[in-house]
């Protein structure tokens, strides 16, 4: 019989499959996290969902039930005027299954006495019981209904074009100067001195284009309410190492004062700073403080150069919004006699 020989081929090893990685654990360590966290994402999520469309209802009904007081008359005997009682009266009202309820915060500044009305009818609130309620639920939806109508103010005067042809419009540019720079004559419409406040070309209204008359609006307001203060900006925004453009940081700043409008992030501020519906002049009052402290921030700072400006204003506007998200936030520019 005859055997077949083994063969043996020590020169052929068996390639190892496993992969090797230098930084392995924390490969590991990272997709665990990310893992956790979309897990604690869904569950948020899907509370969130749960609470808001049974578990809310029922809760606010058995509250109701042990004290017999609705959940808008225990936040309006609840909490101080302001920010804390308005803004979770508006959940209240935004979040409410009663239309009645949804479209009171919808509703006009002239049909608001009917609405808490209605609302007290629909929740069988009596006024002898709590006579204070329909006061304060009035007050709250001035608030709510005049902060959106701000907006549409607002934007209404960021659409509005600068036109050289309009006398009002020159007359704003004109006063500005003679605000800011008393002493100086200008020479002519276009020249270059606007340069010396902070405009970057010969004729201010190119500069304009983004904001429209809110950005001009602005830096007049703030001129001719605050003079002392705007020069003194202006004086820092001229200092040869730490200088900017005074007029496009101030048009910069009006943008970032819209931006927060629009996203609701200065109810806080208003809610806390205006008993009653806000106005234009609050908005340009707002425009004052952000002007004045940034200058102040920017000093602080001392950049290198006004090429990193996109990054200090990052900066200025991430410590604006953290103010934003305090309860009794009031951004409100105050002066030393």
């Amino acid at each position: 019989m005859h055997h077949r020989p083994s063969v043996v081929n020590r020169n052929v090893t068996t390639p190892d499959l496993t992969v090797v990685s230098t930084n392995g654990p924390n490969v590991s360590l990272d997709i665990t996290i990310f893992i956790i966290n979309k897990i604690v994402t869904m569950f948020g999520l899907a509370w969130q969902y749960l609470y808001t469309s049974f578990l809310r209802y029922w809760l606010k009904w058995f509250i109701r039930l042990v004290t017999g007081k609705t959940e808008l008359q225990r936040i309006c005997a609840g909490n101080k005027p302001g920010a804390r009682r308005t803004t979770k009266a508006e959940y209240s009202l935004r979040s409410s299954k009663n239309k009645v309820l949804r479209a009171a915060v919808e509703s006009s500044t002239e049909n608001l006495q009917e609405c808490v009305q209605q609302i007290m009818k629909e929740k069988n609130i009596q006024p002898q019981k709590d006579p204070q309620f329909k006061v304060s639920l009035h007050t709250c939806l001035l608030q709510i209904t005049g902060y959106r109508s701000l907006y549409t103010n607002v934007e209404d005067l960021r659409k509005q074009i600068f036109s050289s042809e309009k006398t009002e419009h020159e007359d704003m540019l004109l006063k500005l100067w003679g605000l800011l720079m008393p002493n100086i004559k200008l020479e002519s419409r276009i020249t270059k001195q606007w340069g010396d406040i902070g405009f970057q070309g010969d004729d201010p209204k190119t500069d304009f284009r983004g904001m429209g008359l809110l950005g001009l609006v602005n830096l007049l307001f703030f001129s001719e309410n605050y003079t002392e203060e705007a020069r003194q900006v202006l004086s820092h925004a001229n200092h040869p190492k730490l200088g900017y453009s005074y007029a496009i940081v101030g048009i910069n700043l009006t943008e970032m004062a819209y931006s927060l409008l629009k996203s609701g992030a200065l109810k806080p501020h208003f809610y806390n700073t205006v008993p009653g519906p806000p106005e234009l002049q609050h908005f340009h009052q707002l425009y004052c403080f952000l002007a004045y402290e940034f200058d102040k921030f920017w000093l602080l700072e001392e950049p290198e150069s006004i090429m990193h400006f996109n990054q200090y204003r990052e900066k200025f506007h991430t410590i604006i919004r953290t103010h934003l998200q305090e309860p009794d936030v009031s951004l409100t520019l105050t002066v030393r006699p």
